[in-house]
């Protein structure tokens, strides 16, 4: 396992805590891995393995912004990033000027995708 990515499940519900990043523009009404289309402007994210449809809370480390995603697309398991998150939760979490950012996720529930 990377030493940028913790994989655990606390206490307090936090399943993983490392480093995020966002699509570029450019992949925006590009089918993912899921079938959907992704949208700059939706609440959306690709993580290596939770389900599609796995609801999640992100949380900048940095500056406490939270945002709540759907997991739509797929990123390879061998990434040093565990999340990459939409522009539009890439704006809400404060770090589009940056580019990347230390998260936690926190598992809310699965909703399969239809």
């Amino acid at each position: 396992m990377s030493l940028l990515c913790c994989l655990f499940l606390t206490n307090d519900g936090v399943y993983q805590r490392g480093k995020a990043s966002f699509y570029a523009q450019a992949m925006n009404g590009r089918r993912t891995a899921s079938g959907q289309i992704y949208c700059s402007d939706s609440l959306s994210a690709a993580h290596a393995r939770l389900p599609f449809g796995t609801r999640v809370a992100v949380r900048n480390l940095k500056n406490d912004s939270i945002v709540v995603l759907r997991i739509i697309d797929r990123m390879s398991a061998s990434s040093n990033r565990i999340i990459d998150v939409s522009w539009a939760a890439a704006k809400k979490l404060n770090f589009v000027r940056d580019g990347l950012a230390q998260v936690e996720l926190t598992l809310i529930d699965t909703i399969p995708l239809k």
